[in-house]
């Protein structure tokens, strides 16, 4: 790679404007941004992960370090004009009208990601962090991997995995066999998603319609993933004896996945693509590889957050 490409960014800032709001459902807000530089945004995966760079108060985003080493920048600032990044994943990408749609889970002033959501108008203004089109290189940011020749595929996670997984169903070619499962907080929340033929999708909501109290949290997920994978058990060739190290996921970050590189695989079996709470994630990764001997090397788990902590 030449001096020039390495003087490129993988990921930039993008200083973008709200064009749009639509609230999907209950709990979700589509927000579409839009900025003069957008053209060099790139997806390059569908659960491309971006950060959301979102203002303080009497504090503009255009105050947001504009240097190659913006994390470094924004590092160095004093705490207290530390604007709050917050990870998300691109639902949609339109280079050519320079918009992006951005998914978010609305859950009150509990956090700063939610509280803008909640307030957000056309003409606010955020900071993107997205990947730099005119770098030659790769970019990263995506996890989803599956083997050419997986026979069937489980999707499955929170509300918080719902738009990388509604971005990932609507690009599975038509016959692939597919198990969808989203735990969401309401049966309102189950959006509509362009799934082709061969996907079955799974809305799992922890209130009940009849207003009884809600499931806890993760509960209908892990139950539905057991029963898939017990389903499934004509296409699984198992490794067994397989033992996996603890990960304490409140001092540590549960994130595996797959290699990039092509590696060998079986003719036949399941590719598992896993993503949201922690804890949660981390009882599913057990039950996959640990108790059924799903290979590691066909599963992604993803921890995107854990209850009851805050993270940047």
């Amino acid at each position: 790679m030449t001096v020039e490409a390495l003087q490129v960014p993988v990921y930039r800032p993008f200083v973008v404007q709200v064009a749009r709001l639509q609230r999907l459902s209950p709990s979700f807000l589509r927000v579409t941004f839009t900025g003069p530089d957008m053209g060099d945004f790139a997806s390059n995966g569908f659960d491309q992960r971006i950060k959301v760079v979102l203002p303080l108060p009497g504090q503009a985003v255009v105050d947001f370090p504009a240097d190659p080493d913006w994390y470094g920048a924004w590092r160095a600032l004093p705490v207290e004009r530390q604007m709050p990044i917050r990870t998300y994943t691109i639902r949609a990408l339109r280079p050519e009208a320079g918009e992006v749609d951005v998914d978010f889970v609305l859950h009150g002033a509990t956090g700063p990601a939610s509280a803008w959501a909640e307030t957000a108008s056309v003409g606010d203004e955020v900071v993107l962090i997205g990947p730099n089109r005119p770098f030659p290189g790769p970019t990263g940011g995506f996890e989803w991997h599956p083997p050419a020749d997986a026979s069937c595929l489980i999707v499955a996670g929170d509300e918080t995995a719902v738009p990388a997984v509604c971005a990932i169903v609507e690009a599975l070619p038509a016959g692939q066999r597919a198990h969808v499962l989203l735990e969401v907080p309401t049966a309102a929340d189950a959006l509509n998603v362009a799934a082709p033929a061969g996907v079955r999708i799974t809305w799992l909501p922890r209130w009940p319609d009849d207003g009884g109290a809600p499931a806890p949290r993760g509960a209908l997920l892990t139950a539905a993933v057991v029963a898939t994978v017990e389903e499934l058990s004509d296409v699984l060739a198992p490794t067994p004896g397989v033992q996996l190290e603890d990960v304490d996921v409140d001092a540590g970050i549960l994130w595996e996945v797959p290699e990039e590189e092509p590696l060998p695989r079986r003719s036949s079996g399941v590719y598992a693509w896993l993503a949201g709470e922690a804890g949660v994630v981390k009882g599913l990764r057990r039950h996959l590889v640990q108790e059924r001997g799903v290979d590691r090397r066909s599963v992604a788990f993803m921890g995107y957050w854990r209850d009851g902590r805050v993270s940047d």
